[in-house]
């Protein structure tokens, strides 16, 4: 049985690991980004490196017509889609209340309403083929009260836990995957100063990737990637919300 994915902001960073690891597994893949040219020499890439098909989708995530285009492919019987990965995310370098209410309302969109059609089109599809897989990727700062982003990502977290248990029972594993840091474009796109944080606190999107489909492997709906991390995310269950907020104030 062909095995395939759809990955959202799959030109760059942990999307883009998301797709080569996927691709160097066996799977064809439906690779989506708002950039036609960056999108064709992955997939020429991955057709070369690992000989699968890949399939192009240009869509901007944070419009409707984005959403509905991908959500569209996710339900395409023809060639269905067995792993969704809603990955294709930013974030803004100010502070709400001190952002344009416009760019939050686009950051809205597509960290919350375009991951929320996504699994709606893929969790219908699925159930109605004896089920399949989806990684909603999240952070560590669902953890945290550090504003907007964080509240977000909190909202995906939590939708993704649910999912993962009301759906089991047509065989549909949802994971919400929470990395920290990441070396990947996300921090320089968001024009965001990460001078401040430590060395031990970066990760690369190959080993996110890594632990997040080991974990998918296992049936583990939350995956942290990192022994650090984890350690953190158990200390803000603890400590007061005031000391966690300070400490979730380094970086963004």
């Amino acid at each position: 049985m062909t095995r395939r994915a759809l990955v959202t902001g799959a030109t760059s960073g942990i999307g883009h690991s998301f797709a080569q690891a996927l691709a160097a597994d066996g799977h064809d893949v439906v690779i989506v980004a708002r950039t036609t040219d960056r999108l064709q020499q992955v997939a020429e890439q991955l057709r070369s490196e690992h000989g699968v098909e890949v399939d192009v989708v240009v869509a901007d995530l944070a419009t409707t017509d984005g959403m509905d285009r991908v959500a569209l492919r996710l339900t395409d019987s023809a060639r269905p889609v067995d792993l969704l990965v809603n990955n294709a995310g930013a974030s803004l370098a100010g502070w709400f209340g001190t952002t344009a209410i416009e760019d939050e309302d686009r950051q809205l969109d597509l960290l919350v309403r375009a991951p929320m059609h996504l699994m709606d089109a893929a969790i219908k599809a699925m159930a109605g083929r004896g089920g399949g897989a989806i990684i909603n990727v999240a952070s560590v700062a669902a953890f945290t009260p550090r504003g907007v982003y964080s509240a977000h990502k909190a909202w995906l977290l939590n939708l993704s836990r649910w999912a993962d248990v009301h759906y089991d029972d047509v065989n549909i594993a949802v994971q919400a995957l929470c990395p920290g840091f990441v070396r990947t474009e996300f921090h320089q796109r968001g024009e965001m100063d990460v001078s401040g944080v430590p060395g031990w606190m970066w990760l690369t999107s190959d080993f996110v990737v890594r632990e997040s489909l080991k974990d998918l492997a296992r049936d583990k709906p939350l995956s942290i990637p990192g022994r650090r991390y984890r350690c953190l995310v158990m200390l803000t269950r603890f400590l007061p919300t005031s000391l966690v907020t300070r400490m979730a104030r380094r970086g963004r």
